[in-house]
């Protein structure tokens, strides 16, 4: 749920996803493939104990 809302309002998941799909990929892929990127980039900002920026659209 989370990455489908992510894929309306983060600019940057929606540009990942939306290269997904002009790359061919299907669309249950392209969002699996976008949650995992969500995933790595919220990793990473508590690894570096980073604040939440968001970029919306």
């Amino acid at each position: 749920m989370l990455t489908l809302v992510a894929l309306r309002h983060d600019r940057t998941i929606r540009a990942f996803y939306q290269w997904l799909l002009r790359q061919g990929r299907m669309k249950t892929i392209a969002v699996i493939t976008a949650m995992r990127k969500r995933l790595t980039i919220l990793n990473i900002m508590l690894r570096r104990n980073d604040p939440w920026k968001p970029k919306t659209a």
